[in-house]
């Protein structure tokens, strides 16, 4: 529900606070005073678009504030999707700035104003006498006979079985495709795959062919290079490691005499051993190669068909190759099993749909079943609200599975008798949607966790026995579920457990919308206002009371 409600520049509002009560709230006050501006403030909250020109004052920004209890909402997945902090007391925040810019808050942290919309569609439900479009909606009217017949159960097990044949349907349906494309390329991709695999390419290749190369390429020059290295090291009369031997044993001579230079000796020691391991290395590689004009013909072949391919395929090393002949490879074995494959996924996805059908006669037949009483039950509260003529009449119609199952409802309505029910939208005013709506969402009160229910002026042009009965049903809601009622009649106002009055502050050189909670002093002449104009009679005010039972 609706704690508190914090409004600043906001068209005519400068700053307005309200709290509500948990049960019924009334709302009153002369046409014009800044009832309506409270619900375009609130349609912030809900998500709706924002416009500067709504800004009390074009410098500073408009906040509106909203906090409230969602302890029984079940909300709580929402904020795990969101990656949102879950709390109690939910806290929602739009901010309008000078510039035009937008910023929506839930808890303090930064949303998109879609999931301010989502969240604002479970905290709070407006209606006014003009907003009731979404009733002549089929979707709005399937939610309507789900929520009374209490398809929980079937709807959940319909989803499942409709997901599960849509994921396997679009299973088939993508490898089809995939198909139609290997079967085109199914020659070519053979042909390179035959390429690459008769090349039997190994990983890290590349570098040991290219050094191989390398070095086949300069073979003479380098066997001659480490020859006369070799002969500068290990000359017996002037080769480096034998004058380097002297030189370590007169070092070893040198620590004899004095402990100081023993860590000269051993470095030297260290160092000596190092170019005998060079030279010994040199040996080895010396060895080894040779001068193969064959060998390296053939490495300069090998090399140019991976240069060749790499080009060929746009890739930058042997391992991509060898990446691309495995992809080819797996392509070549689902072509061969491909219409085993295909077939696997057919069956899978025609038992799935008899699956979905099955589903949704089950929940075709709870549905069905909740027609009739749902009708007899509103055509009831239809006729207390003073449309004795009222009927209506639920149809079904079977369709193609969709998400939301395998009907199509549509709530037909007559206001006259002798008149074939009809469709919403072709036969009812203005007048007649808003009770019949009134009439549907205090049957749904008891079905489901309704948010707070905000209706606007919804007794407009309705007898006072008829407000009478809304009235008295707006209380029954208000056990269970906030209400905010908006209205002009002195019967309505009266059985608030709540009254706000809105008027216009003219103190200042720029009129002010405020709002305030009457005591019970000043909820007596407000009611006897309502009845009589500004200035009531005695009989007025004792009417007043009559009808606050005072």
């Amino acid at each position: 529900m609706l704690k508190s409600l914090s409004i600043n520049n906001y068209a005519l509002i400068q700053s307005l606070e309200m709290k509500p009560c948990a049960s019924l709230n009334m709302i009153t006050g002369e046409t014009g005073a800044g009832k309506s501006i409270m619900l375009g403030a609130v349609g912030l909250l809900l998500g709706n678009r924002a416009d500067t020109k709504a800004l009390f004052d074009e410098e500073k920004k408009c906040i509106v504030e909203g906090e409230f209890n969602i302890k029984s909402y079940g909300l709580q997945q929402f904020f795990e999707a969101e990656d949102l902090d879950y709390e109690e007391n939910c806290i929602i925040r739009r901010e309008i700035s000078p510039n035009g810019k937008s910023r929506a808050f839930i808890n303090d942290t930064p949303v998109r104003l879609e999931n301010l919309k989502e969240l604002g569609k479970a905290l709070m439900d407006v209606h006014s006498q003009h907003d009731s479009l979404q009733l002549g909606d089929g979707g709005y009217q399937l939610n309507l006979i789900d929520a009374y017949a209490g398809t929980q159960v079937e709807l959940a097990q319909y989803h499942q079985a409709f997901k599960s044949h849509q994921q396997a349907k679009k299973a088939y349906e993508k490898l089809l495709l995939e198909a139609q494309d290997l079967k085109k390329e199914a020659d070519f991709n053979q042909f390179q795959l035959e390429e690459l695999s008769n090349l039997g390419l190994q990983a890290g290749e590349q570098a040991d062919l290219e050094s191989e190369q390398e070095i086949l390429e300069n073979a003479e020059e380098i066997k001659s290079k480490i020859h006369e290295i070799l002969h500068q090291l290990q000359d017996d009369q002037f080769g480096g490691i034998n004058i380097l031997s002297q030189a370590n044993s007169a070092l070893q001579q040198l620590g004899r005499l004095a402990q100081k230079f023993d860590t000269y000796r051993e470095r030297f020691q260290t160092a000596l051993i190092e170019l005998k391991d060079i030279a010994d290395g040199l040996e080895d590689e010396y060895s080894k190669i040779e001068v193969d004009f064959e060998k390296l013909e053939t490495t300069r072949e090998r090399l140019s068909k991976i240069y060749q391919l790499q080009q060929k395929h746009a890739l930058d090393s042997v391992e991509a190759l060898m990446k691309l002949e495995k992809t080819l490879a797996d392509k070549a074995f689902q072509l061969d099993h491909l219409d085993e494959e295909l077939e696997r996924l057919r069956t899978t996805s025609a038992q799935l749909y008899q699956e979905v059908l099955a589903a949704g006669k089950v929940l075709s037949a709870k549905r069905q079943s909740a027609f009739d009483p749902f009708a007899k039950e509103l055509s009831g509260l239809l006729q207390q609200l003073g449309m004795e003529n009222a009927s209506i009449v639920l149809s079904q119609l079977s369709s193609t599975p969709t998400p939301s199952g395998m009907d199509q409802v549509d709530l037909l309505f007559s206001a006259n008798k002798g008149v074939k029910p009809q469709a919403l939208k072709q036969v009812a005013s203005g007048g007649e949607f808003s009770r019949l709506i009134f009439a549907i969402k205090y049957i749904m009160a008891d079905k489901m966790a309704l948010p707070t229910l905000i209706f606007d002026e919804i007794d407009t042009g309705v007898s006072g026995e008829v407000a009478l009965q809304m009235v008295r049903m707006m209380q029954e809601i208000s056990q269970k579920h906030q209400v905010i009622c908006i209205s002009h009649l002195p019967q309505v106002a009266a059985k608030g457990e709540q009254h706000y009055f809105v008027y216009k502050d003219n103190s200042t050189a720029r009129t002010i919308s405020k709002v305030k909670p009457l005591t019970a002093e000043e909820r007596i002449q407000e009611i006897a206002k309502m009845i009589a104009g500004a200035n009531p009679s005695n009989s007025a005010i004792e009417s007043a009371k009559d009808l606050l039972k005072i």
